[in-house]
Parts: structure tokens; C-alpha cells; sequence
């Protein structure tokens, strides 16, 4: 019996210079619904059976971090989220619409094995992978990469 047993991404935390443009981005780009907002600003995302929490750099929340993200640092190297079907095309299309461009692609390891992946930048220079179902019997690492 395992004391600890991770199931998923649970939530991730991102400290966002502007909360509307976030909004924007993991609302209306990604289909993130809003399901919870507090009074210090902090907005909860829903994404998938995971959440997202974006805290604004000017609450006392973001200013607990330090200097906000810029040329020199960001808050996360980046966090995926994990897609149940995966048509490339119809993504980067999609992207394409909010004016963002895939910046790479390809087969990537991730929690349940190897599958497809997209990445791209939020506004605040954070790096979103988008990644596909994983392929059965890769969860262990198999099949090459």
C-alpha cells in the first residue's frame, strides 16, 4: 500500500502580469471554465480534472513570489495538459484565431507514456503543452524517443 499515489495534474499556480488578458487565453482560447473567484483576485480554471489558478502580480498573493515573469525569469518552465482526442490541424487552427503560433511539435513522454504534443507560449511567456493521448504500452518509458 502506497502512502502517496498521483493520479493527474492537480492545479498550477500562475502569477499573470494582466488577469483579463489571462482570462482570455485560458477562457476563451483553451475553454477553461471560471469556477471560482476571490476577492484577492485569485481566478480558478477548471481544465479538465485539474485547475488552473491565476493570481495577479499586483495582489498580495503575486507579490509574495517577488518580481513578476520578464527576459530574465519565469514563474514555471512550463506545464501540459493533457487533451482526450489530438488533430494537430484542428489545434494549430484554432491557436491561429487568438493569434498564437505553435512554436514545436512532436512525439513527447509524458505521465501516461508517449503521445503527440503542441507547445506554445500564454501571455505572460509561459510555456502550455498541449499533449495528446498517450500510446498503449508507453507508459514505462517504451518505444523509443
Amino acid at each position: 500500500m502506497d502512502a502517496i499515489r498521483i493520479r493527474g495534474l492537480d492545479h498550477v499556480v500562475l502569477r499573470v502580469a494582466d488577469l483579463e488578458r489571462s482570462l482570455g487565453f485560458y477562457r476563451d482560447m483553451l475553454g477553461c471554465p471560471v469556477v471560482r473567484e476571490r476577492d484577492s483576485g485569485l481566478t480558478q480554471l477548471k481544465a479538465g480534472g485539474a485547475m488552473i489558478d491565476l493570481v495577479p502580480l499586483d495582489s498580495e498573493a503575486g507579490q509574495r513570489s517577488g518580481a513578476g515573469p520578464g527576459s530574465e525569469g519565469r514563474n514555471m518552465e512550463h506545464f501540459a495538459l493533457n487533451l482526450a482526442e489530438f488533430d494537430e490541424a484542428a489545434i494549430r487552427a484554432h491557436l491561429k484565431t487568438f493569434g498564437i503560433e505553435v512554436k514545436k511539435s512532436g512525439r513527447r513522454f509524458g505521465a501516461e507514456g508517449y503521445g503527440p504534443s503542441v507547445y506554445f507560449d500564454d501571455p505572460d511567456g509561459n510555456e502550455v503543452e498541449l499533449k495528446g493521448p498517450s500510446e498503449p504500452g508507453t507508459a514505462r518509458g517504451g518505444g523509443g524517443d
